[in-house]
Formats: C-alpha cells, sequence, structure tokens
C-alpha cells in the first residue's frame, strides 16, 4: 500500500520568514533582558560590599586624626605595650574599654582570633580534605551523592545552634574528658568553629580533587600502583593550589564568625599561649559591645577599626583564595 506523503506535508504549516523574524527578536530580547539582569545583580553585590567597606572604613578614621580620640585611643594604646599593672604583675596588654582609664590593647583579641582559628583549622581540616578525597576517590555514585549533601547541609545550619551546642553540651563533654581548668575555653570554641568550616573545606577541596585529569589516575593505575597511594601521591599533589584555597577560605570563615565564639569562647580577653584558657575573639568583641557602646565616642569608633581591620584581612584571604583556584584551573588546562 502507498501513501502520498504530498497531502501530509500540504497539512503541515510551515513557518513563514514574518513569523521566524519575530520569534528570533523576542529571543534575543529575552537574552538582552536576561543579560542586563545578571549585570545589575553583579553590580548590586559589588556595590554593596564597597559601600559596607566604605562606611565602615569612614567609621574607623577618626582614631587616625581626631585629637579627642587619640588621647583615648591612640595606635601606640592599640597596639604597642603599656604599664597597667604593677611591677609584681605587668599587665602589657589590656582590653577593657570602659572604666576610669579605658584600656584599647588589641593584641589579646588578635591573639584569641587566631587560636580559636588554629584549633578549628587543626580539626576541621583533616576531617573535611579526608571526606573529599573518600567522596572523589573512593566511593561509589550513590555514595557520593548522599555523603556530598550531607555535608554541605551543615553550612545551613546557624552558627547560634552550634555555639548553642558547644555552650551546653561539648563544653562540659571536653571538660570532663581532659580535666581543663576553665569550661569555656579556646579549644571548645575551636571545635565548634571547624563544624563551621568543614562544609566550604569539603565543597572546595572536592571540587579540586574531581577537577584532576582522568588520564592522572589512568596512567598510575596502568604502571601498577595502588589506588590510594595513587590518590595520595598523584591526584593530591595535583589538587594542591585547589586545597590551599579551601583552607585560606577556611581561614577567613574561621576569623569573622561571631556566634560560636561569642557562646562558647569564655568571652574573656586574657594575654595567654595556653589553648585552654578562655579568649576573645575580635568579631565577638564587635558583637558584644557595638550594641551598647556610647555613639561616636572613642570606644565606638575603636570598634569600627577592629571592624575595618577585620573586613581588610578576611577580603584579602578570599582574594588569595580566589587566585589559587584560577592557578589550579590554568596548571591543569596546560598554560
Amino acid at each position: 500500500m502507498r501513501i502520498d506523503t504530498s497531502a501530509i506535508g500540504s497539512a503541515l504549516p510551515l513557518p513563514t520568514s514574518n513569523s521566524l523574524s519575530s520569534h528570533l527578536k523576542g529571543a534575543r530580547f529575552k537574552d538582552f533582558l536576561f543579560g542586563k539582569f545578571i549585570l545589575f545583580n553583579a553590580i548590586l553585590a559589588v556595590s554593596t560590599i564597597f559601600l559596607i567597606g566604605l562606611y565602615i572604613g569612614k567609621e574607623a578614621l577618626p582614631v587616625f586624626y581626631d585629637d579627642e580620640i587619640r588621647k583615648e585611643a591612640s595606635l601606640d594604646n592599640l597596639f604597642a605595650p603599656q604599664n597597667y599593672g604593677t611591677e609584681e604583675m605587668p599587665l602589657p596588654f589590656i582590653w577593657q574599654p570602659v572604666g576610669e582609664v579605658p584600656k584599647y590593647s588589641v593584641f589579646p583579641l588578635f591573639l584569641g582570633t587566631l587560636k580559636v582559628t588554629i584549633i578549628a583549622l587543626l580539626f576541621g581540616a583533616p576531617l573535611a580534605i579526608g571526606a573529599a578525597i573518600y567522596t572523589a576517590e573512593f566511593a561509589k555514585h550513590w555514595v557520593r551523592e548522599i555523603v556530598k549533601p550531607v555535608v554541605e547541609l551543615l553550612a545551613g545550619i546557624p552558627s547560634v545552634v552550634l555555639g548553642f551546642l558547644a555552650l551546653v553540651v561539648l563544653a562540659s563533654w571536653i571538660q570532663d574528658l581532659f580535666g581543663f581548668d576553665y569550661r569555656l575555653n579556646a579549644v571548645t570554641a575551636g571545635i565548634a568553629m571547624a563544624l563551621a568550616i568543614i562544609p566550604i573545606i569539603y565543597t572546595v577541596s572536592e571540587d579540586a580533587l574531581t577537577a584532576v585529569p582522568r588520564t592522572y589516575r589512568e596512567a598510575s593505575l596502568a604502571l601498577g600502583v595502588a589506588p590510594w597511594k595513587m590518590a595520595i601521591s598523584v591526584v593530591l599533589p595535583a589538587a594542591t593550589p585547589g586545597i590551599f584555597a579551601a583552607l585560606v577560605l577556611g581561614f577567613g570563615r574561621a576569623m569573622g564568625e561571631t556566634m560560636v565564639v561569642l557562646m562558647a569562647s569564655g568571652n574573656a580577653a586574657v594575654t595567654s599561649l595556653k589553648l585552654t584558657d578562655s579568649v576573645r575573639t575580635i568579631a565577638a568583641t564587635i558583637a558584644a559591645e557595638l550594641g551598647e557602646v556610647v555613639f561616636r565616642s572613642p570606644h565606638y569608633h575603636v570598634l569600627f577599626f577592629l571592624g575595618a581591620m577585620l573586613f581588610s584581612l578576611t577580603f584579602l584571604l578570599n582574594m588569595l583564595g580566589e587566585y589559587f583556584v584560577a592557578r589550579l584551573k590554568r596548571k591543569l588546562m596546560g598554560h
């Protein structure tokens, strides 16, 4: 039986040149609007960050030129050792902005921030990188599809919840286990902080490991290298720039964290190298004192000065992380 296709062809409507032209114009107009919308959001995000930095910097500048503020909180008082104690017990660095003689030494705050951040990295980085190596190199596909979202979901847990768990549960466990003198200390805050930085370190590290060319793995296995040896000796070194970027981003995230350290560190601005002592960080100091400070007072401007330093340092660390991510991409592409 023979079918007459000419009748079928005549029944199908053929697009005219006018309809095709109007369709292309509509598609171009939608692309134009979508592109402008993306550009607007990018400009808005960058402008917001710039205006925040500009306002923080404006409120911090009087520390440098205002004579009334410099009498109480000069750069010498902020950074240089002072004679606050006695001959028997010298106290060169004290943060005590409220009193007859306000004391604005920022060294205890920097030291506390550094101690908590280092503990968080020492505890969280091995877990995050180890999990990234497992999911990228050894886990089955269905396991990877479960483990990766679960780890990344940690980023959605509010930091106040992590701080509450550290304050109520973790602090007592650690004190009972190790016998620390102080229940709230740098170790407790650092371990709680590690839970906040694990997702970002894991995600960036896993992406870096996955981006390593498959030919590296195939060549290693063809030479008889064991899979675990291949992951450690071949894949991991190739992904080192990306993993370093993950650590830098995690470091910046830990430095700017507020609620965890505010609730779990003890909030004592103590100049001590002992990790078991209570500490106070820059971010926690700003959060705890800015709401009650006298507007436009020296204390007010010093808090903004701390915020400007923290903002600048975090921004530089993030830029450094982006640089190493770009370097990794160029290296893997052979440039």
